[in-house]
């Protein structure tokens, strides 16, 4: 029913009070799933540096990492591929096609697989975000919910939106960024009305209350930085630019990667994971830094740019770029937003160090704030979403004098990758997702499983029908 219809019969649809009541409850169950999913990987994290601190023999540590990575690796592919294939990755191409009405939110499978699955896959050391199983799970929540009230299909679809942002506000304390992430990146799926709107609102309020203020987990990046002299300004329209065609190429390639090994993960799909688990186990031990999702060595390198040199900068780029390339072609539960951000803020860092060396009278304050800005600036160009990414970085790191060269660099960098005819990476994804899905669905998955293969993003073109037959003379 559309928007239309609901307008000109008032009474059709949920209470409001009601609507607003599971609205809510979304939200705290939401942000309570993403807290706990959020304190039992950290835990793992603080496993890791326990082994890096007690043992003290290099070799044994490749050992212990190795195979524990492996085994994570291999239990959570297990888990995604008998149960719930629409689990692995992240979820945010699987809510907009829920929302679009092409994919199915099936609640009762997504919400144990993510959650156990989504937890082996980031404890395993891999580099993946935590906000695709909380967004995933929040959706999850939502779609629970609507199927237990009466509800229209417009108010069903707002409260899948609310589950999700409120998983989004779990992951990163960042309520606001979370709704404006529904309205602006799924601007085409989403219902549009007062109350769904106002559900979005309040289950990521909701969400970001119970983090922050009950279970008090999230990332730590707050750091004040003033805002720079105004001949700097120029130099966050390059890294603008820079960004613009760093996130074109990063969407490309991970596209490319995914469709590199399709024919591999068909005959063998634990070969590559595996694999790939052992080196990420080998990187625990000798470079850390280049594992995980990386919400804590974005925070290192904010409050403490100068443990890294140039030469160290840009091996961790390549390094770190290769492996969030490399665990998200695992085909696990794992989101792309977290090590998103944490190269954007690397790639940052590493210009700002440059342009230090070039004008030695810069501060390390100018350097965090090229950064910072960065942040935005990657994830404007891959997601195309210019807008969150400014709100992100703005409370994420609590820096509001940054605010101007962060639009600058966020805008110049949507600019870039509009006019080098970027696509948005998960409208992407979501494309992929919808032509693959016959084939990626394991042979132990019944029929009745199988998630019907629908293209045509958006569109409804009506069937032609047949000429009437002229009568036989």
């Amino acid at each position: 029913m559309s928007d239309a219809d609901i307008r000109a019969n008032p009474r059709h649809g949920t209470n409001d009070a009601l609507y607003y009541t599971l609205a809510i409850l979304v939200g705290v169950a939401a942000g309570t799933i993403g807290a706990v999913f959020h304190m039992i990987v950290d835990s793992a994290f603080a496993a890791h540096k326990e082994v890096r601190t007690e043992v003290e023999s290099l070799f044994l540590q490749v050992v212990i990492f190795a195979g524990a990575s492996m085994t994570l690796v291999a239990f959570a592919l297990f888990l995604t591929r008998r149960f719930a294939p629409e689990a692995g990755g992240s979820g945010v191409q699987e809510i907009e096609g829920a929302l679009e009405g092409l994919r199915k939110v099936r609640w009762a499978r997504i919400l144990p697989v993510k959650f156990v699955a989504g937890i082996a896959a980031l404890s395993s050391g891999l580099v993946l975000g935590r906000e695709g199983p909380t967004i995933h799970l929040g959706a999850a929540v939502g779609a629970a919910t609507a199927d237990g009230v009466k509800m229209d299909d417009t108010e069903r679809k707002g409260l899948i939106a609310a589950g999700a942002a409120a998983g989004l506000a779990a992951a990163f304390n960042a309520p606001l960024a979370a709704v404006l992430f529904i309205i602006e990146e799924t601007r085409r799926q989403f219902p549009y009305t007062l109350k769904t709107y106002s559900a979005v609102i309040l289950a990521s309020a909701l969400s970001g209350f119970v983090t922050e203020e009950l279970a008090g987990v999230g990332p730590e990046m707050k750091i004040l930085v003033e805002a720079p002299p105004l001949w700097h300004y120029p130099v966050f329209v390059i890294l603008g630019l820079l960004l613009g065609l760093f996130g074109v190429l990063f969407n490309r390639i991970m596209l490319a990667c995914l469709n590199g090994t399709d024919g591999v993960t068909r005959r063998q799909p634990y070969l590559f994971p595996m694999l790939f688990a052992a080196s990420i186990g080998v990187l625990l031990a000798v470079l850390p830094d280049a594992t995980g999702g990386g919400d804590d060595f974005v925070e290192k390198m904010l409050h403490h740019p100068e443990q890294y040199t140039l030469g160290m900068l840009l091996l961790l780029v390549l390094v770190r770029s290769a492996t969030t390339f490399g665990s998200y072609t695992c085909r696990i539960p794992g989101g792309i937003f977290a090590p998103m951000l944490a190269l954007a803020t690397l790639t940052g860092l590493t210009f700002g160090t440059a342009f230090h060396l070039a004008f030695p009278h810069s501060t390390q304050l100018d350097v965090i704030g090229m950064a910072i800005a960065a942040m935005g600036g990657l994830f404007t160009s891959t997601v195309r979403a210019p807008l969150v990414g400014v709100v992100l970085v703005m409370e994420l790191t609590g820096s509001y004098d940054l605010i101007l060269p962060v639009i600058l660099t966020c805008v110049t960098a949507n600019l870039t990758a509009h006019h080098l005819k970027g696509e948005p990476i998960y409208e992407l994804l979501l494309e992929r997702t919808l032509k693959q899905a016959q084939q990626d669905v394991p042979k132990d998955t019944t029929d009745s499983d199988r998630i019907p293969l629908q293209l045509g993003i958006g569109k409804d073109e009506p069937k032609e029908e047949a000429p009437p037959k002229e009568p036989e003379k």
